[in-house]
């Protein structure tokens, strides 16, 4: 019973742990959805919100199963949690092996969604605080160069764009000095019409999808432990849900066991009596 008990408790916490931490992400995403304009992107790729609401009410849907499987000894809840655990764990796989053996039709699939994304800033705060991200973290401007920033109509770089950045990055292309204090929001203004060298005395002229790739080369241990830990963690659940499965057909089996056995030690009782007192009377 230790034993069981510890089994069933311990993926009851796993999975609450996860519930909570869905339910926040799926209130965060619906805040930021309704606070943010309508008619705005609602690509999933490209929508930050509508991703995490996607995410988290999934996450929260199928811990849910879990929690209240594990707590309430559900059969048919855990074997639901089981079955889509495996199936997202193989998918999982899939998805990683295809992406090694077609790295270059990912990096191809990757350029164009981050090139959609540019495209599409300034449409969404949210996308745009991504991308801002993005490009200050890894000291990195537009897809393949800082001239990638042309394709959106903000900073196209033509005569007749009217606007105040044209030909222009965004600040967050920018070289932040080590005592600078003030941001300076224009400093991206007319990079595009410089040399690399030139501009790259400002901004980051070398492309996000470069720099990323350069980041998980160098950093090859910390993603495959990352993700190395969160596969564990999901065959660890999956390997708690069918012990908890096991244990409770195990334990219904021995009750109908028991039960048989008790129906017939009942039937026994209520014969020999009467079969010994008609002996008795017999003998009388």
């Amino acid at each position: 019973m230790r034993g069981y008990r510890a089994i069933k408790y311990t993926l009851f916490v796993c999975c609450y742990v996860f519930w909570v931490v869905s339910a926040v992400l799926a209130a965060v995403g619906i805040y930021a959805k309704i606070a943010k304009e309508k008619n705005v992107v609602d690509t999933l790729m490209l929508d930050p919100a509508l991703l995490l609401i996607i995410v988290g009410s999934a996450m929260f849907l199928i811990t849910f199963l879990g929690c209240f499987g594990a707590l309430r000894n559900a059969t048919c809840l855990l074997k639901t949690f089981l079955g889509i655990l495996t199936v997202i764990l193989l998918l999982q796989i899939a998805a990683a092996v295809m992406g090694y053996l077609f790295t270059d039709m990912v990096m191809e699939r990757t350029e164009r969604l981050m090139m959609k994304a540019i495209v599409r800033y300034r449409e969404d705060r949210d996308l745009e605080n991504a991308i801002d991200f993005i490009q200050k973290k890894f000291q990195c401007c537009g897809v393949e160069s800082y001239k990638d920033w042309s394709h959106n109509v903000y900073f196209e770089c033509l005569d007749t764009n009217p606007s105040v950045e044209a030909c222009g990055v965004p600040f967050s292309c920018c070289i932040r000095l080590q005592n600078q204090t003030v941001l300076n929001t224009m400093c991206g203004y007319g990079m595009q019409q410089l040399e690399a060298q030139t501009a790259g005395l400002d901004v980051f002229t070398i492309g996000c999808l470069e720099k990323i790739a350069w980041w998980a080369k160098h950093n090859l241990l910390l993603v495959a432990g990352l993700t190395a830990g969160l596969l564990l963690l999901e065959v660890c659940m999956i390997g708690l849900a069918a012990a908890q499965i096991s244990r409770i057909k195990k334990v219904q089996q021995l009750k109908n066991t028991n039960a048989t056995r008790s129906q017939s030690g009942r039937k026994d009782s209520d014969w020999y009596p009467a079969f010994a007192d008609f002996d008795d009377r017999g003998d009388e």
